[in-house]
């Protein structure tokens, strides 16, 4: 099935001292570009989220906002090599200077990093990693599930524009038929015109037609026409990532439409190329939003 790389998932979980929740955001991006946005206790689980992101979507700008809250206790360490320092600085300080007064618990407490959280409560446990990961999971669920139907909607659209073009390669082609017979005509009367109705050589006239006819002849893109319009409705109806793919034929669609352009004088059928290309400019808009 088709998928856009426009979507939105969102997934929570929760145990006895955390609570999390993971919101994804994609949209347009030519190749996978993880932006991470998660609090600094997670930094270890990044790259393994980060790889479970990329087993599930290929294309396209995902922004992934991690909310974390751990209501744990904290154990706080004593610096002690800190505060001992501290003291003996301040001894020295009051006995150098003929100062008054001691320091007092509130002082210390208040200096830079004499009290630091404890190691072991830093630590993510089992439980927290295991919620961390369901709740990305379902957020992954919902967002595949949304591009899902973005990209069905995006199909059917994609599919009448392809149905546009065909038709109008059916004009092409039916409008090319007899040019060859139309070619000699007008050029046996522009001719008989020119030499005021003198006997024409026919075999000079027969070489002209032929090589005008060689100019002007319009078969071989008629049926590379045909031939990637099947490709396009074959990869609209496959499954996988088919943006670069589908880029690539509509850029082809659109150079035997301008080879058209360029060989045929014909109204119809200049008309019909030129709506081929209008057509192929929309499908291409189209299927930058095509994972």
């Amino acid at each position: 099935m088709l998928k856009s790389m426009t979507g939105y998932g969102q997934g929570t979980a929760s145990g006895a001292n955390f609570t999390v929740t993971v919101d994804l955001r994609s949209v347009n991006n030519r190749n996978l570009d993880i932006h991470w946005r998660a609090p600094q206790d997670l930094a270890s689980l990044e790259i393994p989220l980060k790889k479970m992101i990329q087993a599930a979507v290929s294309r396209g700008r995902v922004d992934v906002t991690i909310n974390f809250a751990q209501t744990a206790d904290v154990v706080y360490e004593l610096n002690r090599p800190l505060i001992r320092g501290y003291l003996e600085a301040l001894r020295t300080m009051r006995d150098e200077f003929g100062l008054a007064g001691e320091a007092d618990l509130a002082t210390i407490t208040r200096l830079p990093n004499v009290l630091s959280a404890s190691t072991s409560s830093n630590t993510l446990n089992a439980a927290v990693v295991e919620g961390v990961e369901a709740a990305l999971t379902h957020a992954l669920a919902a967002l595949v599930a949304m591009r899902a139907v973005e990209g069905h909607e995006l199909q059917k659209e994609m599919f009448t524009r392809v149905e546009r073009i065909e038709k109008n390669v059916a004009l092409i082609e039916s409008g090319s038929t007899g040019l060859i017979d139309a070619y000699r005509d007008k050029l046996r009367k522009r001719i008989e015109e020119l030499l005021e109705k003198t006997s024409l050589d026919e075999t000079r006239l027969a070489q002209e037609v032929a090589y005008l006819a060689e100019r002007s002849d319009i078969s071989e893109e008629i049926a590379r026409l045909k031939s990637h319009l099947a490709q396009l409705r074959e990869l609209l109806s496959g499954d996988g990532e088919i943006g670069k793919k589908l880029d690539f034929l509509l850029q082809e669609t659109n150079r035997e439409a301008n080879t058209i352009l360029s060989k045929s004088s014909e109204l119809l059928v200049c008309d019909s190329a030129i709506e081929i290309k209008t057509e192929v400019e929309k499908l291409r808009e189209q299927a930058q939003n095509v994972e």
